[in-house]
This record gives C-alpha cells, structure tokens and sequence, in this order.
C-alpha cells in the first residue's frame, strides 16, 4: 500500500457513550490537513429507543459519510446475531466504496467488532482504541481482544493494557500507551453552572444526588434482572435524594432494566429518566451527583477525574483498572446501602481530594493523531506474531 498524502480515515461510531470518547480526535483529524475523515454512524445513534443520538452528531457540524441501521427491534441472541450479520454485509459494502486507507474504531461493542471483521475481509488496515481491557462478565471481554488480533494499530489507556495487547502477540512497536479518550474529553467540554444544570433538566437537586447508570451482565443470562431488582431495592427508601437514571446499552436483556426503570421512576418522586443527556449534560451530571452507581465503565474511566465516588456493582467491570474513589460491591441491597453510607461520610469524603484518574496520561487526542500522522501504512496488513515467552 503506497501513503498518500493525506490519510483517508474512516471512523465508526456505534453508541452515544463511545462518541462522547471519540469527539474531539474527530474533530482534531477533520482540522489536520494530512486527514481526510469519513464518519459513519450505526447501532444505537440510529433508534430512537435509545434517543436517536444521530441528532447530537449533527451539532457538532461533522459530516456523516454512511449510516448503517442495524435493525436494533429486540435485545436477545437472535435480535444481536441479525444486527451483526446484517451489519457485515453494510459495512464490506461501504468499505469496499470507500477504499479507505485505515479504519479507526473505539472500544468492545459488537457494532464494533462487525465493522472490524468487515475491514478485515476487505483488507484494510484497522487502529484500535481502548484494548487490553478486561471485562470479565461481558461478551464484550471477547469482542475487544478479537479486535485487537484484527487491528494493526493499538492506542491503549494505561501501560498495563498496553502490556496486554503485546501479550495477544502484537508487534510493541505498534502499540501506545496515550491515556483515556474519557479524560481527554472531560478537559475539553465546557461544564455547565449547577443551577444551568437544573434548568436544562428541569428539576432542582436535592441534598444528595446519585447518577445511576447499569447494563447487562451478558455472560450472565439470569443476573440482570435480579441485581438491578437488588439495586432499586436499595434506592426505594433513600430520602432527601435526587436519582437521574441514564438508558442502558443496547445488550441482550436491556429491555428488563429499561422496563424497570420507567416503573420506578413512574412511582418514586424525585426520580428521573434520561435517554441521552449529551456529554455536556452528562459530564455536568457529574460533577454535581454524590456519586454513580452502576456498572458502567464511566464511572471507572471518568467519574475519578470529577473527584467524586463509582459504586462499582457486580462483576461487569471486573478486571479493569480502578482509582480508589471506586467501591466495588456485590449486587446485593444491604451491600449496596452500606456502599452508599462509605460514601455520604465525611472520611471518605475527604478522600476525594487525594484521588488520581488511572487514565489521566495527557491529551490523548493530540497523542494519537500525532501518530497516525507519522505512521507509514505501507505494508502493514502483513503482521507477525509477537512470542514473548514459549518456555513452560
């Protein structure tokens, strides 16, 4: 493959929280002259179950290149196999249209994983970000290891995921330790007032506020709907308390904890339900919640940088780096309530000030287009297992 003067880059966003990541090394690639970048956009950005986040893109003035629908009708093993195979055949189509130089993709999802088997079966080259991570109790644990064997160019968050990457047998020299897109992009957005907060929501915080996001256990087929029952038992007495609920992932059962959380929103006051928030909002969120509760990824990758508390439920996250303002705990009520009294008081409260972001390695944006901008592609596809060690 000959480098051309500028690098056609195609980029595939397939969730509102992996956008919220990818945003401004978007934006810094579109300024670069050496860039030429084509966005698509698939999975959740296209449902309107999951707020129909296409429209957020839009603000932001990007040009959209492809949307592929990947026809997100139900959340179980049927409904997620059609979305992948439908998904394939979209992708190889475009890919094959395009001719780009390199595909960039974000993350374990498996949107993402289809449009990297697609790039691999046209033969591009593909750039990975956020690999070497572990999700024990996740389907998504194998998407993003695959991934990483598929790609050719490897961003990681922290040195240790770096490490792990090369231990799935790829080249060192490929691989670079930039810190987190999460990070970055907290630096980057513009947080709104408390009382801009409140307006845009339309609701005033009480003395305390929890910011609770949760998803599905998918190597667990019987947890979800129990632990998200212990959860909400542990929320239905707390008083004096604001409860901003976000949309779960699209992942096999996710309808049992969006069904559960209109029926507790609907009987419980000062409870609240949000498809999307956008970054601005959901950054702002925040910094002003007591803390997250859930088993989402940002509450270990981004809630340190506010300096605020993650209770980490259940083994979702297992596996992944953790700053000390995260308290992991069992999906059980009494659990979960004595997690919440470590956090209101005041000792541990004092704690925040000493905390430290595990991702926060500079501005990974720049670090990473930095690279791609020196990065020679020319015979790249041709990869070689790196052995660390054959002695047993």
């Amino acid at each position: 493959m000959t480098i051309s003067k500028s690098k056609k880059i195609c980029i595939i966003t397939g969730s509102r929280a992996e956008y919220g990541l990818l945003k401004n090394l978007i934006l810094r690639l579109k300024k670069n002259k050496k860039f030429k970048i084509k966005l698509i956009v698939t999975g959740s950005h296209l449902s309107e179950k999951y707020g129909f986040t296409l429209r957020e893109i839009k603000k932001d003035s990007l040009n959209i290149e492809n949307k592929i629908n990947l026809n997100f009708k139900k959340d179980n093993t049927i409904g997620i196999s059609n979305s992948i195979s439908l998904g394939l055949n979209k992708f190889v189509k475009i890919f094959e249209k395009l001719k780009p130089d390199l595909i960039l993709v974000l993350g374990d999802r498996f949107e993402i994983y289809t449009s990297a088997l697609a790039a691999l079966l046209c033969r591009l080259p593909i750039c990975h970000i956020h690999g070497g991570e572990l999700t024990e109790a996740m389907l998504d644990d194998a998407f993003r290891h695959s991934i990483t064997k598929m790609s050719h160019i490897h961003f990681a968050a922290n040195q240790i995921y770096r490490k792990r990457i090369i231990q799935l047998g790829e080249n060192p020299k490929n691989v670079f330790n930039v810190g987190g897109l999460g990070v970055d992009s907290i630096k980057k957005q513009k947080i709104l007032k408390k009382s801009e907060l409140e307006k845009f929501l339309n609701l005033n915080f009480l003395k305390k506020s929890i910011l609770v996001t949760f998803h599905s256990e998918t190597l667990n087929r019987k947890s979800t709907k129990k632990n998200f029952n212990e959860l909400l038992r542990a929320l239905k007495k707390i008083q004096n308390t604001t409860i901003i609920f976000t949309m779960p992932n699209h992942d096999i059962d996710s309808s049992i904890i969006h069904s559960s959380i209109l029926k507790f929103v609907k009987n419980k006051k000062n409870s609240f339900f949000f498809k999307s928030l956008g970054q601005k909002v959901y950054y702002s969120c925040c910094k002003y919640m007591t803390c997250m509760v859930g088993n989402s990824s940002s509450g270990l990758l981004e809630m340190p940088t506010f300096k605020k508390f993650t209770i980490n439920i259940g083994d979702r996250q297992k596996g992944r780096i953790c700053s000390k303002s995260v308290i992991n705990c069992l999906p059980i009520k009494k659990n979960i309530k004595k997690s919440l009294d470590i956090v209101y008081s005041p000792k541990f409260q004092k704690l925040l000030k000493t905390v430290e972001n595990p991702y926060d390695n500079g501005i990974t944006s720049k670090k990473i287009a930095r690279v791609l901008k020196n990065f020679n592609l020319e015979n790249i596809l041709k990869k070689q297992f790196n052995d660390i060690d054959l002695k047993l």
